[in-house]
């Protein structure tokens, strides 16, 4: 028997004093990690609100196994935004599909979670209308049964079944309302629980734990009542991946009383909010570089390229990987990096010949031209 089987489903309980708790501790840290990215400049807030929205939106579908190409979201991002990030990418369309859905949650959080708003965000996760090589209903509810298993084909278990699809829309149209309506529920309690109601209702065939997170990145947009995102949930979630996995699927196998789910929910948000002073820290320190060099004369593969490598470029930076990246060829790419250390913005690493990379200068005082 699970949660949605049982006589009072879905009246959940838990010990207030216990979330009140970790309320009171939780509500402290997201004021003084708001308080400080308001106290930078607004060119300063963008790009933290741009570097989070990318972590949230690659940690979120890593959750489930899916990897998108991290250049490909931040572009994607950016365009919607109206942030200027030098170069913007070609951007797939699977990739706009995840973005679109993020940024329709944490922008439009004022605005009623609807069924065919979740039509919509499904559509958008499954543009093809595939998942993988299986077709799949799409933008619609599930028309059968469900459950979440792992293991070899004859030697699965099974963690999860959800409820039989004749009662998705009736628990559903249940849970929208809930969602919407004025209660005395913390909206960052309300966001732990209505992750948990979804993923327990489990009403498309796809997707489920995408859109979960999404609607719980909603809630929490709401409980700061900014659509200006400075931590990721997910990319706590996604490092705790096993645990998130077990806890769900105790609190599924459990009674009403699901005090143990809203404990960890709450302390991985924490977690997830004390995390985001780093990024905050690479956020200035990137900035801080564009300042000492604002003067350079840099043309715009220049900037596309230490903007990758301030982001975190994956590998070493050799003229071959500029020349791809930039879509130029060999020789333009060695105009651009030599031009770059004649400015003192990139410094040429140890190794040599074939092997020759480089790397931005670690100390850089203001440019001067």
């Amino acid at each position: 028997m699970y949660i949605h089987d049982l006589k009072d489903w879905p009246k959940f309980e838990w010990n207030q004093k216990v979330a009140l708790d970790l309320l009171v501790s939780l509500r402290h840290q997201q004021g003084l990690l708001i308080g400080k990215m308001e106290a930078l400049g607004f060119n300063h807030r963008k790009e933290a609100v741009l570097q989070n929205l990318t972590q949230d939106i690659l940690k979120s579908s890593e959750i489930e196994g899916e990897i998108l190409d991290k250049s490909l979201v931040r572009s994607s991002v950016a365009r919607r935004l109206g942030i200027d990030i030098g170069g913007l990418e070609n951007i797939d369309r699977n990739v706009e599909g995840v973005v679109e859905m993020i940024l329709d949650a944490t922008q439009n959080f004022n605005e009623p979670l609807s069924k065919e708003r979740l039509f919509s965000w499904h559509a958008s996760l499954f543009p093809t209308g595939r998942s993988g090589l299986s077709k799949i209903l799409v933008g619609e509810w599930r028309k059968g049964p469900m459950q979440v298993v792992s293991g070899y084909i004859g030697k699965e278990t099974v963690h999860f079944k959800a409820p039989s699809p004749q009662r998705v829309e009736s628990e559903m149209t249940l849970f929208l309302d809930w969602f919407n309506s004025e209660t005395s529920i913390d909206p960052i309690l309300k966001a732990g629980l209505s992750h948990l109601w979804f993923v327990t209702i489990h009403p498309f065939e796809d997707g489920n734990g995408r859109i979960a997170r999404a609607i719980a990145d909603l809630m929490l947009a709401r409980s700061e009542k900014s659509s200006q995102r400075f931590y990721s949930l997910s990319a706590q979630i996604q490092k705790e991946r096993k645990t998130y996995y077990s806890i769900l699927e105790k609190t599924q196998k459990g009674d009403l009383e699901v005090t143990p789910w809203i404990e960890w929910f709450l302390r991985c948000l924490e977690k997830s909010i004390n995390g985001a002073n780093n990024a905050l820290n690479g956020v200035l320190h990137k900035a801080q570089f564009w300042e000492s060099i604002a003067e350079a004369p840099l043309n715009g593969r220049q900037k596309k390229i230490i903007n990758r490598m301030l982001d975190g470029l994956d590998g070493k930076l050799t003229s071959s990987k500029w020349a791809k990246m930039t879509k130029c060829s060999q020789d333009t790419a060695y105009r651009d990096i030599l031009e770059l250390l004649n400015l003192g913005i990139l410094t040429k690493n140890s190794e040599g010949g074939r092997s020759t990379s480089y790397s931005l200068t670690q100390t850089i005082m203001k440019w001067k031209g």
